[in-house]
C-alpha cells in the first residue's frame, strides 16, 4: 500500500474515476491506497461522486425487503390462524401410546392437554414473529431523521473542504 504524499497523477486519477462512479474501494485498489485514504483525499480535493444510482438501487432493495417481510408477516398470521383452527375443530387427531409402547394415531373430541399446549406455543411463536416483523416496518420517522443528519454532515464536509482550499 502506498503511503506518503499524493502525486498529481493520483489526484488526476481521483478527478477522473470518482465522477465515473468507480467505488473508493476500487480506486484504492488501483492506486494502492486504502479506501479511507481515497475518501479523505477526495474530500480534501472537493471531489464528490454522484450517488444517485446507488441511492436508487438501495431504495429498491429496501422496498423489496419490506414487501418480503409483509408476505412473511401474513404467512405467520395465517399459520397461527390454522393452528388455532385445529384447536377449535370438532375432532382432533393425536398420537397415543398403545400396547407395548407402540404409537397409533387416534381421533379424539378435544385435544389432549399436551397437544393443546404444543399448539398454543406454536401459535404464540407465529404471532410473536408476525408482530416483530410488523414492528420492524413501523414508521417511526427515524429514516427521515437519519437522512436529514446525513444531509447536514455532507454540507459540513463541503463547507470544510471549501474553507480548506482558501
Amino acid at each position: 500500500m502506498a503511503t506518503g504524499p499524493w502525486t498529481q497523477v493520483e489526484d488526476d486519477a481521483l478527478r477522473e474515476l470518482i465522477p465515473q462512479g468507480v467505488s473508493q474501494t476500487e480506486i484504492g485498489r488501483r492506486l494502492e491506497r486504502s479506501r479511507g485514504a481515497v475518501a479523505n483525499r477526495a474530500a480534501k480535493l472537493g471531489i464528490f461522486s454522484d450517488r444517485t444510482d446507488t441511492v436508487k438501487a438501495t431504495e429498491a432493495k429496501v422496498i423489496d425487503a419490506k414487501a418480503r417481510r409483509a408476505t412473511l408477516e401474513v404467512r405467520m398470521l395465517e399459520r397461527a390462524a390454522k393452528i388455532l383452527d385445529r384447536l377449535d375443530a370438532d375432532t382432533f387427531r393425536t398420537v397415543l401410546k398403545a400396547e407395548m409402547g407402540a404409537e397409533e394415531i387416534r381421533e379424539v373430541d378435544t385435544p389432549l392437554p399436551r397437544d393443546e399446549r404444543d399448539l398454543m406455543n406454536a401459535a404464540q411463536i407465529a404471532l410473536t414473529s408476525a408482530l416483530k416483523v410488523a414492528a420492524h416496518d413501523a414508521d417511526t420517522g427515524a429514516a427521515e431523521a437519519s437522512s436529514a443528519a446525513g444531509d447536514i454532515l455532507a454540507a459540513i464536509k463541503a463547507a470544510a473542504a471549501e474553507l480548506g482550499d482558501s
